[in-house]
């Protein structure tokens, strides 16, 4: 499989320069972009996107602002989801693209949902990995003991050992192997030889600094309207993130939806797994 990629480049509204890796080439398909999680980046699909790339798609991968090789912002208020769509929405102008499917892995996810929300007509189809409209306080609660840390390590041993501490429970079956490829892809070595988190650690102030009290906004409309294209839904089995309930309700609600949970694994699935690859396969055969 080709694995090669282009280093590509736009600028936010509010003059960063963002970072994206291109797959494939253009044509007469909408394009796919795939959305990483909240802590991750570009890497995140690099065993995804050229699968996607081999069945004629032109893929697009961006890394969202503080993550990755984009900018770090000045002001942390602006990472929040609302900032996010709009960096999407600015790349989506460059590059001159209409409609694209949309993968979206948790935050990702969210961006989708915020776009969907807006812009409906951008969104020709998509896929929601491990995330909703409803989101549970236990998963939420799980990413706030984590995020911003800023942890260092002296080698990808110690970084992988440390991913498992933190992650085990949701990747129970991963092995030694695993846990590094994991490391690989969520951190990087920095210029003092210490291996670090690959993203701002002010990504975390507008979350922790969040009410709780706060009611959160209404998802289900933006659903609702995904769901009148073609449609994928992910779950990983373990998930405290993304409840059965929730689940059910967004298979109820999106009946002609592609529905698949990922067995062994919780927040959130690579989208590596042989029920995530069969449910992206099926619903890029309803898109082409």
């Amino acid at each position: 499989m080709d694995t090669s990629y282009t280093d590509r480049h736009w600028q936010s509204a509010d003059g960063l320069t963002l970072h994206f890796r291109e797959y494939g080439a253009a044509n007469a398909r909408p394009p796919v972009i795939c959305l990483h999680g909240l802590t991750r980046n570009a890497r995140d699909f690099e065993d995804l996107a050229p699968h996607i790339a081999s069945q004629g798609w032109r893929v697009l991968v961006p890394s969202m602002r503080g993550r990755g090789d984009s900018d770090y912002a000045e002001d942390p208020a602006s990472y929040q989801v609302g900032t996010y769509t709009g960096d999407l929405m600015a790349l989506l102008e460059a590059e001159g693209i209409a409609q694209f499917v949309s993968i979206g892995t948790s935050m990702g996810g969210l961006i989708t949902l915020a776009l969907a929300a807006i812009e409906p007509d951008r969104v020709a189809a998509a896929l929601l990995n491990d995330v909703g409209p409803v989101l549970e306080t236990a998963g939420l609660d799980a990413i706030k003991s984590y995020i911003g840390q800023g942890r260092s390590f002296p080698t990808w041993m110690h970084a992988a050992r440390a991913l498992e501490e933190t992650h085990g429970a949701a990747f129970p079956g991963y092995e030694t192997e695993q846990w590094i490829a994991m490391a690989k892809r969520s951190l990087t070595l920095c210029n003092n030889g210490r291996i670090a988190f690959d993203y701002d650690m002010k990504i975390a102030e507008p979350i922790i600094a969040a009410d709780e009290a706060a009611v959160p906004p209404d998802l289900w409309p933006a659903f609702d309207r995904l769901a009148q294209n073609p449609l994928a839904l992910l779950r990983g089995e373990l998930s405290q993130l993304l409840s059965p309930t929730a689940f059910a309700e967004m298979q109820q609600r999106a009946p002609g939806a592609i529905a698949a949970t990922v067995p062994g694994v919780g927040h959130a699935p690579t989208l590596d797994e042989p029920a995530a690859r069969e449910a992206i396969d099926q619903l890029l055969a309803r898109v082409a």
